[in-house]
């Protein structure tokens, strides 16, 4: 996802398809039922680093890789996820902060 992609998703806002999280330093607990709930439906997508009013806080650089890779492991554990869904997260360069779409 481009930068100006992540700009135009961040104006328009959260709705049915458009979840954002502040996940600074951890995945949030509920993130597996929001992208079940996405799943069930016709699909979407999910900030990490943007809280609900738009604002921008990024994820901590130290654990952007790492949160990624657990978002993807994750998504092949049927504690977590059923039936599982092989999830690529990507990281996205925003102004000076790192999101994980």
């Amino acid at each position: 996802m481009n930068r100006n992609k992540t700009q135009n998703i961040i104006n328009q806002g959260e709705g049915i398809s458009v979840e954002f999280k502040t996940a600074t330093n951890q995945l949030p607990n509920n993130l597996f039922e929001t992208i079940s709930a996405f799943l069930n439906k016709s699909g979407g997508t999910i900030l990490l680093g943007v809280s609900d009013d738009k604002k921008i806080h990024g994820v901590d650089e130290q654990v952007v890789d790492e949160l990624s890779k657990q978002i993807a492991n994750l998504s092949n554990n049927p504690q977590k996820l059923f039936p599982s869904f092989l999830l690529e997260p990507q990281v996205v360069e925003y102004k000076d902060k790192k999101l994980i779409s």
